[in-house]
C-alpha cells in the first residue's frame, strides 16, 4: 500500500470516528428509544421471518402488524404504568405538605422514644426546597419518555422493513471471523432476550406479591407502593427492600407495631426469597449469567443508558468478557 493510499485510509477512519462521535452526542437523548427498538426487534425477529418467508407476506404489511403488536403488548401497558405512578407522585408534588407531615411525625416519635432529634429545621427546609425540583425532573422525564416511545415505534418499523439487509451488513463489518461472529450474535440474543423478558416478569411478580402484603398488613397507599416495588427490583443489592423496609419501620414507629413487624417478616421471607428463586429459574432457563455480571452491569448500564441500561449494562459487560476470551483464544493460546 502506497503512502497516498495509507493517507486516504487513515483520513477516512478519522473522518468516520469524528462524525460518529458528533452524531452520537446529538442522538444521546433518543438512546432509550433506539435501544428499546433494538430490544423489541430481537424479540420479534423470528416472528418477522416466519411471516415473510413462510407465510409469504409483504414486508411492509408484516412490519406494520408486528409494530402494532409491540404497541399493544409492550408500549401501552408500560405507558399506563408510568402514567399511574406519575399521577400519584404528581399529587405529592402539588401538595408537598402531604410528604413533609409524615416525616415530621416520624421524627417526633423517634425523638420521644430515643431522645435523638433526627430532623432539624435545616433538614425540613432542604426537603421543602427539593420537592419542586423532583416534580420538575419527573415532568421532564415524562416528556423524554414520550419522545423516546415515538422514536422506538418509528425505528422499530424500519428495522423490521430492512432487517435482513441490516443484519447482513453488520455481519460484514464486524471485525471477527465467522465463528466468533456467531458467538457474539448468540451472546447478544441470549442476554437481551433473558433480560427483556426476565426483568419485567420478575418486577411484575415481586410487585404483585409485595402489593398483596401491603394490603394484608394495612399499609397506606398500597397500590402506589406495589408499583414502586416493581421498579425497585432493578436496583442492585437493595432491591424491593428499598420500599417495604422503610414502610414497615414507619408503621411500627407510628404505633402499628404488629403490622410493621409482620410486613418486615413478609418482605424478608416471601418477597426477597421469591426474588432469589425467580432469578435462579430465569437464569437457568434463559441465560446462565453470573450474578456479579448482572449486578455490576445494571450499575454501569443505568448511568450510561438510563432505564434501558437494565438490559444493555449486563450485555455490555458480558461482551467485554467475551471479547477478552476471544482475544485469548485467537492470539495468546494460538502462540502457545
Amino acid at each position: 500500500m502506497s503512502i497516498k493510499e495509507q493517507y486516504w485510509k487513515y483520513s477516512l477512519i478519522t473522518i468516520i470516528l469524528g462524525v460518529g462521535f458528533i452524531l452520537f452526542r446529538q442522538i444521546t437523548p433518543f438512546l432509550g428509544g433506539l435501544l428499546g427498538a433494538l430490544t423489541i426487534y430481537i424479540l420479534v425477529r423470528k416472528q418477522m421471518i416466519h411471516l415473510t418467508e413462510k407465510r409469504k407476506m409483504k414486508r411492509s404489511f408484516a412490519a406494520t402488524l408486528i409494530t402494532a403488536e409491540a404497541i399493544f403488548c409492550f408500549l401501552i401497558p408500560l405507558a399506563l404504568t408510568v402514567w399511574l405512578v406519575v399521577s400519584k407522585l404528581q399529587n405529592f408534588n402539588l401538595d408537598p405538605q402531604s410528604i413533609i407531615t409524615p416525616i415530621e411525625e416520624t421524627a417526633k416519635i423517634i425523638k420521644e422514644r430515643t431522645g435523638y432529634d433526627v430532623l432539624g429545621s435545616d433538614t425540613l427546609s432542604f426537603i421543602a426546597s427539593v420537592l419542586p425540583r423532583i416534580g420538575q425532573a419527573v415532568m421532564g422525564g415524562i416528556s423524554s419518555f414520550a419522545v423516546n416511545l415515538f422514536v422506538l415505534v418509528f425505528v422499530l418499523y424500519f428495522m423490521l422493513i430492512g432487517g435482513t439487509k441490516m443484519e447482513a451488513y453488520i455481519n460484514e463489518i464486524l471485525p471477527f471471523n465467522a465463528t466468533n461472529t456467531q458467538h457474539v450474535i448468540h451472546e447478544i440474543n441470549m442476554i437481551v432476550r433473558s433480560n427483556a423478558i426476565g426483568i419485567p416478569l420478575l418486577a411484575v411478580i415481586q410487585g404483585g406479591v409485595a402489593m398483596i402484603g401491603y394490603f394484608i398488613f394495612g399499609t397506606p397507599n398500597a397500590l402506589l407502593l406495589g408499583f414502586l416495588t416493581c421498579f425497585a427490583t432493578v436496583i442492585p443489592m437493595v432491591g424491593t427492600a428499598l420500599i417495604w423496609f422503610p414502610t414497615a419501620v414507619y408503621m411500627a414507629l407510628t404505633g402499628d407495631l404488629f403490622n410493621g413487624i409482620g410486613l418486615v417478616a413478609y418482605g424478608a421471607i416471601v418477597v426477597s426469597q421469591l426474588d432469589n428463586l425467580i432469578r435462579f429459574i430465569l437464569q437457568k432457563r434463559m441465560a446462565d449469567i453470573h450474578p456479579l455480571i448482572t449486578i455490576f452491569g445494571v450499575v454501569i448500564g443505568l448511568s450510561l443508558f438510563g432505564f434501558m441500561g437494565v438490559i444493555f449494562g449486563p450485555l455490555l459487560l458480558s461482551l467485554f468478557f467475551l471479547f477478552v476470551d476471544m482475544f485469548k483464544r485467537e492470539y495468546l493460546d494460538g502462540k502457545k
